[in-house]
């Protein structure tokens, strides 16, 4: 099993290779200008008609005289570059494997083996995928979507992955049948209940987790636990320059003189009821007068006779918070390239932030069209408890689903589609290495090579990236593109990826499928070939990567998870795609969003947006786009639907008046298969998102899953 670190063998190709470009590139760059200016973004327009003498017209009226005089001088050069290159393409190889080794402090996190290779847990993992389109072509093609500056929008797309993932990984279970929310008075006792966890663990017991010292410094209360923001009058913490003497109720004799819930007086009276109420508080014995501390906190022993409220603000309900935040990068960018990364009144210092922090955090890096949300900002962990999570489940369903602005923490794996572009293939290849350690880029082959018939003037614009290591990798192109699909090698790549060793010494891999099918609507035939193909090269990659070599005897790998991600370019509503639904790939692999063939969940998302969209104030940035896409009139307005006979193909659908089927189409999807697995094994979904946090740079919605691995083994 070889991986390829090089597009070619030898030096000398390698040369030849470069040789040639230099000579293509000018003519290349110039054409792609010289097309980029007669193909105006929505953007571009409303600034020109705000403006007719602006200077965007002005430099648009000089620019392309003069790129037109240039690209002809350069013609000459770039035919005898593109005569050295096309023949190169035969023996160039179909992917190029790159790998970023981690820092010490990653190292130490995932364990011996690299990123998360460690000894694989008896009861099982939890992983998480993702599946983008990126619309990455070169600029004078992307404009035909809405987009624009294409290099500088690949920049940004790896900081917001990047960002997305490594961002802190919060997790709030309660156990209270009662009391379905997070207030701030459970903080005091759940301090001590924050630790470090990696995205592997699973959901803690429902316990609290007091054994030892935190890893993480827990910042002092901040907030008074008892009464919400704004309230002058707080029986529970005394007015300014008032001291306290009392005993604290729920510190030992050493309590900190700054707890907000000890009594500041020798007044006997309860300092979160007023007199006269609730004999049975569980702050005071009946009467009135105040408990003497215990050794052990009077607010956690079960056995006490006083009966306790169910809505006592000081009683932990049976919270528990799980924390985990990568280490972070020791070699960050320098501020220009990575943008502001404080926040008023945020803690650069601290690996935490609150969900709703986050999601505030908006700036302007000066480009186009394209708004900065890729840097964090920090805060005190209190934080954490001002609003609940927007996760929820819908009737029956097994697993939380969500509208997210941020890509999942403690991301695994992630695919993208449509990085067409060589130069934004490299930027966003750089970005992405300082998360993920192992990618999949460049992948697919130029020109004419085997069953790609057509000349190939684009690859396949697949990527990987991993936290894994990957084992063994495949591309196969599609043979039967047409129109200007042809134009390109789409195809689909297959990776095998080491997620653990077995208490035998048995290797535990996964298989990952990462494919975007023919675009061109009404060609369903061409589809339901390519899902044929699809699931025949996985079947033999699958047993070909399995082959031990001759001679050597080795222990059978134990297999966690076969998942397909990508653009399959058809939805499950729309009726000029029924040969698609009801394709034998959704027999051999689960779709969490799909109910049937035709008909999807309640709760599943159209992917697909809009272009006359893109630069709406409501969807130009990752709050703003979650907001519209969690109201079923945002949805209407800025999501592409089924066509209908109605409509008039390709116009927009801004403002129209004719009923809509489902939540638009949905055409990005995740699949997964539990055949193959070992026999007491079970893979099972945990959470469904639809992402928006590249809002602004591509026309479609991200989808994210966790699924979560189970050997049906307990822990030792």
């Amino acid at each position: 099993m070889v991986l390829y670190s090089t597009p070619y063998s030898s030096t000398c190709l390698h040369f030849l290779d470069g040789l040639s470009w230099s000579l293509v590139f000018p003519c290349y760059w110039l054409l792609d200008r010289l097309l980029a200016s007669c193909v105006p973004t929505s953007l571009e327009k409303r600034q020109r008609s705000q403006d007719p003498c602006s200077f965007l017209t002005l430099c648009v009226l000089i620019s392309v005289p003069l790129y037109l005089l240039l690209f002809l001088a350069s013609l000459p050069f770039a035919l005898l570059g593109f005569i050295i290159w096309a023949p190169l393409q035969a023996v160039r190889q179909p992917y190029l494997y790159t790998y970023r080794r981690p820092d010490k402090s990653e190292q130490c996190q995932a364990g011996p083996g690299g990123a998360g290779t460690g000894e694989w847990r008896p009861q099982g993992r939890s992983f998480c995928f993702c599946s983008a389109n990126v619309c990455l072509l070169p600029d004078s093609l992307a404009r035909f979507n809405n987009l624009s500056n294409t290099h500088r929008r690949a920049l940004e797309v790896g900081k917001r992955i990047r960002n997305g993932a490594s961002r802190p990984q919060i997790k709030i279970y309660i156990d209270s049948p009662t009391n379905t929310s997070i207030s701030a008075a459970s903080f005091s006792s759940l301090a001590t209940g924050f630790r470090r966890t990696s995205s592997l663990d699973q959901r803690p017991d429902q316990t609290h987790t007091t054994n030892g010292p935190a890893e993480t410094e827990v910042e002092p209360v901040t907030e008074c636990p008892v009464h919400p923001p704004g309230v002058a009058d707080c029986p529970a913490h005394p007015s300014s320059g008032v001291q306290g003497s009392g005993e604290c109720p729920i510190h030992h004799d050493d309590a900190p003189a700054d707890c907000p819930l000890h009594a500041t007086n020798n007044s006997s009276d309860c300092p979160v009821h007023t007199s006269g109420e609730a004999a049975d508080c569980p702050m005071h014995s009946p009467g009135g007068q105040s408990v003497p501390a215990q050794h052990d906190c009077h607010m956690r022993e079960e056995e006490k006779q006083h009966r306790v409220s169910a809505d006592c603000p000081l009683h932990t309900s049976g919270v528990q918070i799980s924390i985990s935040a990568p280490e972070p990068d020791p070699q960050e960018e320098d501020a220009a390239e990575t943008g502001n990364h404080q926040e008023a009144g945020g803690d650069t210092g601290s690996m935490t932030a609150s969900r709703e922090s986050l999601a505030r955090y908006h700036a302007c890096d000066g480009g186009i069209g394209i708004s900065s949300n890729n840097t964090l900002s920090h805060v005190p962990r209190t934080s954490i408890f001002k609003r609940p999570g927007r996760k929820r489940r819908h009737g029956d369903e097994t697993f939380d689903h969500e509208v997210s602005a941020f890509f999942p923490a403690n991301l695994d794996f992630m695919a993208l589609q449509e990085v067409f572009d060589h130069g934004s293939t490299s930027r966003l290849r750089r970005q992405l290495h300082r998360y993920f350690p192992y990618v999949l880029s460049d992948v697919g082959r130029y020109g004419w090579r085997g069953c790609c018939s057509r000349f190939k003037f684009l690859n396949s614009g697949l990527l990987l990236a991993s936290r894994y290591p990957i084992l063994d990798a495949r591309f196969e192109c599609y043979p039967n593109g047409r129109g200007e699909d042809a134009l390109a090698a789409k195809g689909a790549l297959f990776a095998k990826v080491h997620v653990g060793t077995s208490h035998q010494e048995q290797r535990v891999v996964g298989y990952i499928t990462c494919t975007h099918l023919h675009a061109i609507e009404g060609d369903a035939a061409v589809r339901c070939e390519q899902l044929d193909l699809l699931l025949q090269w996985g079947a033999e990659f699958r047993h070909s990567s399995c082959q031990s070599p001759e001679g050597e005897k080795v222990l059978e790998d134990l297999v966690a998870f076969d998942v397909i991600l990508g653009d399959l370019n058809f939805d499950n509503c729309s009726s000029e795609d029924k040969l698609e639904q009801q394709h034998a790939l959704f027999t051999q692999y689960k779709d969490p969003c799909r109910l049937g063939p035709g008909e999807d969940k309640p709760w599943a998302l159209g992917t697909l947006l809009d272009p006359s969209g893109l630069y709406d104030e409501d969807a130009s940035s990752p709050e703003s786009l979650q907001k519209v896409m969690e109201n079923e009139d945002g949805r209407k307005e800025y999501l592409v639907f089924p066509p209908s006979k109605n409509q008039c193909p390709g116009g927009s659908q801004k403002g129209r008046k004719i009923p809509l089927k489902g939540n638009g189409r949905r055409i990005d999807y995740i699949l997964y298969s539990d055949e193959g697995l070992q026999p007491d094994w079970k893979l099972d979904i945990e959470e469904f998102s639809f992402v928006t946090q590249l809002a602004g740079l591509t026309d479609h919605l991200s989808v994210a899953a966790r699924l979560a691995v189970s050997t049906g083994e307990e822990e030792p």
